[in-house]
């Protein structure tokens, strides 16, 4: 196998747009938190999206989503399903290792007001 000299860079919005698409297609996320313009500047050396905080340390990935639920739905199944395929999604498509998934429900939504 052919091997090309060089290296590969990902830029840090490019795993903040895998860990939201990943994230909205969960079955009962509702909506990402936004994430107050204060805390952007909190974060040296990370990335920082609508409800998504990236780091990546020597250990792997490490990644905080911040959601809104819905709620008719488990929320820790719905933490632990979000955790796997985040994972998955970041290591399968970038080749990272991935240190951390922690999951922040902020809020959840009653069933009759997701209509709204």
């Amino acid at each position: 196998m052919y091997e090309a000299p060089g290296k590969v860079t990902i830029a840090p919005n490019v795993l903040t747009t895998i860990v939201r698409s990943t994230t909205l297609e969960q079955r009962g996320v509702h909506r990402l938190v936004p994430v107050p313009p204060n805390v952007r500047g909190l974060l040296a050396g990370g990335a920082a999206d609508e409800g998504i905080f990236i780091e990546v340390t020597d250990e792997g990935v490490q990644i905080e989503v911040h959601i809104v639920a819905e709620g008719d739905i488990n929320l820790l199944k719905l933490g632990e399903n979000l955790q796997s395929s985040i994972t998955r999604a970041i290591e399968e498509m970038v080749g990272m290792p991935v240190a951390a998934v922690n999951v922040h429900v902020d809020d959840v939504v009653p069933p009759s007001a997701k209509s709204e």
